[in-house]
């Protein structure tokens, strides 16, 4: 079965960085992709960055373009968001989230992808 596993959540000061896994298991095929969004309390989930495992696509916010980083280890199946620079607006849960058959057209969508984790705390104080 598909699984993501999340890891990497905390409490960091602004300015301030983590770096946060998502580590996939249980698919068929190599081209897949991974997204991260994120959801505050009282927001509308935003797709942060997103990554094609088949050829290394990225897709990336502006709200947090020049500040986050996606990368992947297609050989652990695990994809990393490293996040520099951090804002307490950065604050909220964030998920990942997968897509079957790669990056999807629309990355920022969550209606594009499959599979989701269950979220990782990301508070970042002032």
């Amino acid at each position: 079965e598909v699984q993501l596993v999340e890891s990497g959540g905390g409490l960091v000061q602004a300015g301030g960085s983590l770096r946060l896994s998502c580590a996939a298991s249980g698919f068929t095929f190599d081209d897949y992709a991974i997204g991260w969004f994120r959801q505050a309390p009282g927001k509308e989930r935003e797709g942060v960055s997103s990554i094609s495992s088949g050829d290394g696509s990225t897709y990336y916010a502006d709200s947090v373009k020049g500040r986050f980083t996606i990368s992947s280890d297609n050989a652990g199946n695990t994809v990393y968001l490293q996040m520099n620079s951090l804002k307490p607006e950065d604050t909220a849960v964030y998920y990942c989230a997968a897509s079957y058959y790669g990056l999807p057209k629309r990355p920022w969508l969550g209606d594009e992808y499959d599979y989701w984790g269950q979220g990782t705390q990301v508070t970042v104080s002032s």
